[in-house]
């Protein structure tokens, strides 16, 4: 196992009728932003909720944070906070929103020349507002996470830093139940991306952290498809395991003295910055294609997880690999999403142009041994044609 350091001080209260924790979590004095998206949660019943909460602050509302998250629209959050003083963001949403309340509270206080300059070039920051999240999207797992991923022209960049990871988050399963079921498949399927990066990579001896990581796939694979196929889609004993999944998924813990992989993620997001694809749908696409092109490098790790996670004990190494990857196509395609660059309409011709995205973005050594170069990254995407 590797050397590392692990800390998570964000405050999680999971279940159902927490959303009253947010009146003590939050200082009375403060001057909170509700952020928030479409309007989504004004028709499920979390707006009322969090208003209520609110009942006893000052409180300001920022909405229209999209899916994958427009520089040019959370900056527009910043004329609100220095007009009222704002000093707390509350984020109500899915990952998106998340991302983007991070990405505001670093910018209220940058003192660089650009807040774009966070993602674009790295830019440092020492300070950000504090943040809660009432999280109504399982699937990024920002929630517990100081990871964040914005979007301007065409571009898709992240930042990581501990300073915006959330103070509490509030998960109660009951508010997915009216999530569509493409929905839900986008965050079944990001969450068992997650996970991956975090696995398939080499062994390092790290027991601990590939058993957490084989039950979290075990239980995405188990509980995804019941979320989509309840017929009353009502099921929250399915939907908290879903939840909690998700969370436990990308909030450092399983990463944590393990090699990781983001090369899928990479890979993806020029898939969503050139043609607006659904982020899950990109790592669907991906993923398999990465297993297959790098089926060498990762070959202990692919027969493991042939073996733990599906139960594969039959034929030799490489004929489990291949029915591992099959069946991880097979999950993916149950729960609705594309495998192939062709189910979403595109093919060889634009092949070219995501590598060439890959290589302005300086993504040109990416997975667990920097090997994944731009050539191999075009095996990739021609296998995933």
């Amino acid at each position: 196992m590797l050397n590392f350091s692990f800390q998570n001080p964000t405050r999680v209260h999971f279940g159902e009728n927490q959303m009253h924790v947010i009146a003590k979590e939050i200082p009375k004095d403060a001057k909170v932003l509700l952020a928030y998206g479409g309007g989504s949660i004004k028709g499920n019943g979390v707006y009322d909720q969090v208003v209520a909460a609110l009942s006893e602050h000052t409180f300001f509302e920022f909405s229209g944070i999209e899916p994958n998250p427009s520089y040019d629209t959370l900056m527009k959050a910043q004329s609100i906070i220095s007009q009222e003083n704002v000093d707390y963001i509350l984020a109500v949403g899915g990952g998106s929103v998340v991302d983007g309340a991070k990405f505001i509270a670093a910018a209220a206080l940058f003192e660089g020349d650009e807040p774009w300059d966070i993602l674009s070039k790295g830019a440092s920051f020492t300070q950000a507002l504090p943040i809660g999240a009432v999280l109504t999207l399982p699937a990024t797992g920002s929630e517990s996470n100081g990871n964040s991923v914005v979007t301007r022209n065409g571009d898709k960049l992240s930042f990581s830093s501990p300073i915006v990871r959330p103070e509490f988050a509030v998960l109660d399963p009951s508010v997915t139940l009216s999530l569509s079921d493409r929905q839900i498949s986008n965050g079944v399927v990001d969450a068992f991306v997650h996970v991956m990066e975090q696995y398939l990579t080499y062994s390092v001896n790290g027991k601990v952290q590939d058993r957490f990581s084989e039950g979290l796939l075990q239980t995405l694979i188990e509980d995804g498809p019941k979320a989509l196929n309840a017929p009353t889609k009502d099921d929250l004993d399915v939907r908290a395991n879903i939840m909690w999944s998700a969370t436990m998924a990308l909030n450092g813990l399983i990463g944590a003295g393990v090699p990781g992989d983001w090369s899928t993620h990479m890979i993806g997001h020029e898939l969503t910055g050139e043609f607006g694809i659904d982020h899950a749908r990109t790592l669907s696409i991906v993923l398999p294609a990465v297993m297959k092109v790098q089926r060498t490098q990762k070959q202990g790790k692919l027969v493991q997880y042939a073996e733990r996670v599906w139960g594969l004990t039959e034929g030799d190494d490489e004929a489990r690999i291949d029915q591992a990857i099959a069946k991880t196509e097979a999950f993916f395609q149950q729960m609705g999403v594309p495998t192939r660059l062709s189910d979403i309409d595109l093919g060889e011709s634009d092949i070219d142009t995501l590598v060439n995205r890959l290589e302005q973005h300086g993504m040109t050594a990416l997975g667990e041994h920097g090997d994944i170069t731009l050539d191999v990254s075009r095996k990739i995407l021609q296998q995933a044609v």
